[in-house]
Protein backbone atom coordinates (compact mmCIF):
# COMPACT_ATOMS: atom_id res chain seq x y z
CA UNK A 1 0.00 0.00 0.00
CA UNK A 2 1.31 3.21 -0.80
CA UNK A 3 0.36 6.70 1.16
CA UNK A 4 -0.89 9.54 -1.43
CA UNK A 5 -1.53 13.03 -0.58
CA UNK A 6 -5.27 14.44 -0.59
CA UNK A 7 -5.60 18.04 -0.87
CA UNK A 8 -6.09 20.44 1.01
CA UNK A 9 -3.21 19.84 3.71
CA UNK A 10 -2.33 20.89 7.20
CA UNK A 11 0.65 20.72 9.01
CA UNK A 12 1.01 20.06 12.89
CA UNK A 13 4.10 21.13 14.53
CA UNK A 14 3.94 19.92 18.24
CA UNK A 15 6.69 21.18 20.74
CA UNK A 16 9.55 23.33 19.62
CA UNK A 17 11.34 21.30 16.91
CA UNK A 18 7.82 20.22 15.68
CA UNK A 19 6.52 23.87 15.47
CA UNK A 20 10.07 25.18 13.69
CA UNK A 21 9.94 22.54 11.32
CA UNK A 22 6.21 22.84 10.68
CA UNK A 23 6.53 26.65 9.50
CA UNK A 24 9.18 25.76 6.83
CA UNK A 25 7.12 22.73 6.04
CA UNK A 26 3.71 25.20 5.38
CA UNK A 27 6.19 26.98 3.07
CA UNK A 28 7.85 24.44 1.08
CA UNK A 29 4.62 22.78 0.56
CA UNK A 30 2.40 25.67 -0.14
CA UNK A 31 -0.34 24.77 2.76
CA UNK A 32 -1.47 25.58 5.68
CA UNK A 33 0.04 25.48 9.47
CA UNK A 34 -1.38 24.90 12.76
CA UNK A 35 1.20 25.41 15.58
CA UNK A 36 0.53 23.22 19.34
CA UNK A 37 2.37 23.40 22.43
CA UNK A 38 2.82 24.23 26.29
CA UNK A 39 5.36 26.50 26.21
CA UNK A 40 5.00 29.85 24.46
CA UNK A 41 8.36 30.61 23.03
CA UNK A 42 7.29 27.84 20.68
CA UNK A 43 4.89 29.66 18.87
CA UNK A 44 6.32 32.27 18.19
CA UNK A 45 5.53 32.15 14.56
CA UNK A 46 2.84 33.88 12.25
CA UNK A 47 0.41 30.82 11.84
CA UNK A 48 -2.63 29.87 13.85
CA UNK A 49 -1.54 28.50 16.97
CA UNK A 50 -2.94 26.45 20.34
CA UNK A 51 -1.39 27.20 23.56
CA UNK A 52 -1.98 24.54 25.98
CA UNK A 53 -1.83 26.17 29.15
CA UNK A 54 -0.24 24.34 32.22
CA UNK A 55 0.19 27.44 34.62
CA UNK A 56 0.62 27.70 37.20
CA UNK A 57 3.14 24.42 37.02
CA UNK A 58 6.76 26.24 35.74
CA UNK A 59 7.87 22.57 34.75
CA UNK A 60 5.14 20.39 33.85
CA UNK A 61 6.04 16.55 33.09
CA UNK A 62 4.92 15.68 29.87
CA UNK A 63 1.96 13.57 31.74
CA UNK A 64 0.53 16.79 32.66
CA UNK A 65 0.96 18.36 29.17
CA UNK A 66 -1.09 15.69 27.70
CA UNK A 67 -3.81 15.66 30.49
CA UNK A 68 -3.95 19.30 30.18
CA UNK A 69 -4.55 19.20 26.10
CA UNK A 70 -7.79 17.34 26.70
CA UNK A 71 -9.63 20.37 27.52
CA UNK A 72 -8.25 21.74 24.21
CA UNK A 73 -9.26 19.08 22.21
CA UNK A 74 -12.51 20.01 20.86
CA UNK A 75 -9.92 23.62 19.40
CA UNK A 76 -7.66 20.89 18.01
CA UNK A 77 -10.88 19.14 16.27
CA UNK A 78 -11.94 22.28 14.56
CA UNK A 79 -8.69 23.83 13.74
CA UNK A 80 -8.38 19.90 11.72
CA UNK A 81 -11.99 19.83 10.25
CA UNK A 82 -11.45 21.21 6.46
CA UNK A 83 -8.78 19.47 6.12
CA UNK A 84 -8.13 16.14 4.29
CA UNK A 85 -5.07 15.24 5.17
CA UNK A 86 -2.96 15.95 8.31
CA UNK A 87 1.10 15.92 8.48
CA UNK A 88 2.06 15.72 11.92
CA UNK A 89 5.82 16.96 13.05
CA UNK A 90 6.55 15.58 16.86
CA UNK A 91 9.79 15.62 18.38
CA UNK A 92 9.19 13.10 20.87
CA UNK A 93 12.39 13.90 22.39
CA UNK A 94 10.73 16.98 23.96
CA UNK A 95 7.99 16.68 26.49
CA UNK A 96 4.95 18.72 24.64
CA UNK A 97 5.97 16.32 21.23
CA UNK A 98 5.99 13.27 22.95
CA UNK A 99 3.33 14.45 25.38
CA UNK A 100 0.55 15.38 22.34
CA UNK A 101 1.77 13.40 19.83
CA UNK A 102 -0.87 10.52 20.68
CA UNK A 103 -3.84 13.05 21.05
CA UNK A 104 -3.22 14.26 17.64
CA UNK A 105 -3.23 11.74 16.02
CA UNK A 106 -5.80 10.25 17.64
CA UNK A 107 -8.03 12.85 16.72
CA UNK A 108 -7.21 12.98 13.26
CA UNK A 109 -7.55 9.08 13.03
CA UNK A 110 -11.26 9.48 14.85
CA UNK A 111 -12.14 12.13 12.05
CA UNK A 112 -11.27 9.55 9.68
CA UNK A 113 -8.07 12.06 7.99
CA UNK A 114 -5.33 10.46 5.69
CA UNK A 115 -2.16 11.30 8.72
CA UNK A 116 1.00 10.78 7.64
CA UNK A 117 3.45 11.69 11.17
CA UNK A 118 6.89 11.97 11.35
CA UNK A 119 8.54 11.33 14.90
CA UNK A 120 12.12 12.66 15.77
CA UNK A 121 13.32 10.21 18.25
CA UNK A 122 15.95 11.28 21.14
CA UNK A 123 19.28 10.45 21.65
CA UNK A 124 20.72 7.65 23.71
CA UNK A 125 22.42 9.68 26.13
CA UNK A 126 19.02 11.27 27.05
CA UNK A 127 17.49 8.43 29.26
CA UNK A 128 15.30 9.80 30.91
CA UNK A 129 13.07 10.55 27.21
CA UNK A 130 13.88 6.91 26.35
CA UNK A 131 10.40 5.34 27.57
CA UNK A 132 8.21 7.98 27.22
CA UNK A 133 9.16 8.24 23.70
CA UNK A 134 8.86 4.90 22.60
CA UNK A 135 5.06 4.58 24.02
CA UNK A 136 4.45 7.92 22.28
CA UNK A 137 5.75 6.95 19.02
CA UNK A 138 3.98 3.05 19.55
CA UNK A 139 0.80 5.21 19.83
CA UNK A 140 1.78 7.64 17.15
CA UNK A 141 2.35 4.40 14.07
CA UNK A 142 -1.21 3.32 15.75
CA UNK A 143 -3.40 6.55 14.53
CA UNK A 144 -1.18 6.98 11.14
CA UNK A 145 -1.70 5.97 7.91
CA UNK A 146 2.47 6.26 7.36
CA UNK A 147 5.04 7.01 9.95
CA UNK A 148 8.55 8.30 8.98
CA UNK A 149 10.76 8.05 12.03
CA UNK A 150 14.23 10.46 11.79
CA UNK A 151 16.63 8.76 14.46
CA UNK A 152 19.41 11.52 15.07
CA UNK A 153 21.47 8.97 17.84
CA UNK A 154 22.11 6.53 14.93
CA UNK A 155 23.21 9.43 13.11
CA UNK A 156 25.64 10.04 15.85
CA UNK A 157 26.48 6.58 16.51
CA UNK A 158 27.74 6.26 12.73
CA UNK A 159 29.74 9.91 13.29
CA UNK A 160 30.70 9.91 16.92
CA UNK A 161 32.61 13.51 15.84
CA UNK A 162 29.32 15.06 15.09
CA UNK A 163 27.84 16.89 17.73
CA UNK A 164 24.11 17.10 18.65
CA UNK A 165 23.47 20.08 17.17
CA UNK A 166 24.90 19.30 13.79
CA UNK A 167 23.11 15.89 13.41
CA UNK A 168 19.45 17.84 14.00
CA UNK A 169 20.93 20.33 11.31
CA UNK A 170 21.85 17.06 8.59
CA UNK A 171 18.36 15.06 9.33
CA UNK A 172 16.41 18.25 9.47
CA UNK A 173 17.92 18.70 6.14
CA UNK A 174 17.02 15.27 4.72
CA UNK A 175 13.58 15.16 6.16
CA UNK A 176 12.76 18.74 4.49
CA UNK A 177 13.85 16.97 1.00
CA UNK A 178 11.94 14.12 1.73
CA UNK A 179 8.36 16.11 2.27
CA UNK A 180 9.79 18.44 -0.38
CA UNK A 181 8.58 15.47 -3.09
CA UNK A 182 5.54 14.47 -1.01
CA UNK A 183 3.32 16.09 -3.50
CA UNK A 184 4.66 14.30 -6.50
CA UNK A 185 5.69 10.94 -5.14
CA UNK A 186 3.97 8.59 -2.81
CA UNK A 187 5.49 6.50 0.49
CA UNK A 188 5.34 3.36 1.31
CA UNK A 189 2.77 3.11 4.00
CA UNK A 190 3.05 2.12 7.96
CA UNK A 191 6.64 2.88 9.22
CA UNK A 192 9.19 3.70 7.34
CA UNK A 193 13.05 5.35 8.39
CA UNK A 194 14.94 8.17 7.68
CA UNK A 195 19.11 7.86 6.80
CA UNK A 196 21.48 9.53 5.50
CA UNK A 197 24.93 10.86 5.97
CA UNK A 198 27.19 14.16 6.65
CA UNK A 199 28.37 15.74 3.88
CA UNK A 200 30.75 13.51 2.34
CA UNK A 201 33.02 13.89 -1.09
CA UNK A 202 30.42 11.11 -3.33
CA UNK A 203 27.35 9.38 -3.60
CA UNK A 204 28.66 5.83 -2.86
CA UNK A 205 30.70 7.17 0.75
CA UNK A 206 27.21 8.83 1.26
CA UNK A 207 25.05 5.59 0.62
CA UNK A 208 27.67 3.45 2.39
CA UNK A 209 27.10 5.36 5.79
CA UNK A 210 22.86 6.04 5.29
CA UNK A 211 23.25 2.00 5.20
CA UNK A 212 25.74 1.92 8.29
CA UNK A 213 22.74 4.25 10.02
CA UNK A 214 19.78 2.35 9.10
CA UNK A 215 21.74 -0.78 10.15
CA UNK A 216 21.80 1.33 13.63
CA UNK A 217 17.87 1.06 13.82
CA UNK A 218 16.81 -2.27 11.95
CA UNK A 219 17.95 -5.17 10.13
CA UNK A 220 17.84 -6.04 6.24
CA UNK A 221 15.68 -8.91 6.73
CA UNK A 222 12.68 -6.23 7.91
CA UNK A 223 13.43 -4.19 5.36
CA UNK A 224 10.34 -4.03 2.47
CA UNK A 225 11.37 -1.22 -0.11
CA UNK A 226 13.89 1.28 -0.22
CA UNK A 227 14.29 4.50 -2.25
CA UNK A 228 16.81 6.20 -2.32
CA UNK A 229 16.78 10.22 -3.03
CA UNK A 230 20.16 10.84 -4.69
CA UNK A 231 20.73 14.59 -4.13
CA UNK A 232 22.31 16.31 -7.30
CA UNK A 233 21.86 13.34 -8.94
CA UNK A 234 21.77 15.14 -12.12
CA UNK A 235 25.54 15.01 -11.94
CA UNK A 236 26.14 10.98 -10.96
CA UNK A 237 27.06 9.11 -14.03
CA UNK A 238 24.63 6.13 -14.76
CA UNK A 239 27.12 3.85 -14.08
CA UNK A 240 27.35 4.62 -10.59
CA UNK A 241 23.72 4.89 -9.92
CA UNK A 242 22.95 1.09 -11.23
CA UNK A 243 25.85 0.30 -9.25
CA UNK A 244 24.04 1.84 -5.92
CA UNK A 245 21.05 0.12 -6.81
CA UNK A 246 22.29 -3.32 -7.19
CA UNK A 247 24.52 -2.88 -3.77
CA UNK A 248 21.19 -2.18 -1.90
CA UNK A 249 19.33 -5.02 -3.80
CA UNK A 250 22.12 -7.33 -2.64
CA UNK A 251 22.08 -6.62 0.92
CA UNK A 252 18.44 -7.49 1.34
CA UNK A 253 17.86 -10.96 2.18
CA UNK A 254 14.27 -10.93 0.87
CA UNK A 255 14.21 -11.34 -3.39
CA UNK A 256 10.42 -9.17 -3.50
CA UNK A 257 12.06 -6.14 -1.44
CA UNK A 258 11.81 -3.39 -3.91
CA UNK A 259 14.59 -0.74 -4.65
CA UNK A 260 14.25 2.63 -6.43
CA UNK A 261 16.01 5.64 -7.07
CA UNK A 262 14.74 9.26 -7.11
CA UNK A 263 17.07 11.45 -8.71
CA UNK A 264 16.77 15.54 -8.27
CA UNK A 265 18.74 18.43 -8.73
CA UNK A 266 21.46 19.78 -6.50
CA UNK A 267 24.68 21.69 -5.78
CA UNK A 268 26.02 18.83 -4.21
CA UNK A 269 25.66 14.81 -4.03
CA UNK A 270 24.16 13.21 -1.47
CA UNK A 271 22.07 10.14 -0.58
CA UNK A 272 18.60 10.30 1.54
CA UNK A 273 17.75 6.62 2.60
CA UNK A 274 14.19 6.17 2.90
CA UNK A 275 13.38 2.04 4.02
CA UNK A 276 10.29 1.19 4.89
CA UNK A 277 9.86 -1.67 7.67
CA UNK A 278 7.63 -4.42 8.43
CA UNK A 279 9.18 -6.15 11.82
CA UNK A 280 11.49 -5.35 14.81
CA UNK A 281 13.13 -1.85 15.49
CA UNK A 282 14.95 -0.87 18.42
CA UNK A 283 12.36 1.61 19.28
CA UNK A 284 10.14 -1.22 20.05
CA UNK A 285 12.46 -1.54 22.89
CA UNK A 286 12.35 1.99 24.44
CA UNK A 287 8.93 0.30 26.10
CA UNK A 288 10.12 -2.90 27.92
CA UNK A 289 6.38 -3.67 27.50
CA UNK A 290 5.98 -3.05 24.15
CA UNK A 291 5.88 -6.83 23.38
CA UNK A 292 2.58 -7.30 24.68
CA UNK A 293 -0.17 -7.27 21.77
CA UNK A 294 -2.43 -4.59 21.85
CA UNK A 295 -5.74 -6.97 22.64
CA UNK A 296 -4.20 -7.93 25.83
CA UNK A 297 -3.94 -4.00 27.50
CA UNK A 298 -6.60 -3.34 29.76
CA UNK A 299 -5.76 0.48 29.32
CA UNK A 300 -4.99 0.78 25.51
CA UNK A 301 -7.51 2.92 24.47
CA UNK A 302 -7.13 5.71 27.63
CA UNK A 303 -3.88 7.57 27.31
CA UNK A 304 -1.32 7.78 30.07
CA UNK A 305 -1.85 11.54 31.60
CA UNK A 306 -2.11 13.97 35.09
CA UNK A 307 -4.69 15.91 35.46
CA UNK A 308 -4.34 19.20 37.02
CA UNK A 309 -6.83 19.20 40.27
CA UNK A 310 -6.80 22.44 42.61
CA UNK A 311 -8.03 21.37 45.52
CA UNK A 312 -8.79 23.85 48.96
CA UNK A 313 -7.99 21.15 52.12
CA UNK A 314 -7.09 22.21 55.53
CA UNK A 315 -4.14 21.38 57.15
CA UNK A 316 -4.08 18.17 59.15
CA UNK A 317 -1.89 18.34 62.19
Amino acid sequence: MEFQMREPILVVGLGGAGCRLATRIKEELGCHSLLISHDPKDLNHESPKILINTNPILNPSAYLIRGVSFGARSSIEERLKPYATIIIMANLAGKSGAALAPVVSQISKEASKNVISFGIMPFKFEKDKIFFSGVSLKRLKANSDCTVIIDNDALLNSNPDLTPDSCNVITNAALMHVISTLKDSSLPSKTNILSTSKDVSDVETSLRDSIKMLYEDTSPDSVKSALLYVIGGNKVPIGTLNSMVSTMSGIFSNDSTRVSVSVTNGEMSKVVLLTSIDGETRFDKYDPLGIVPKENMLDWDELDASVKIDLELEQIE
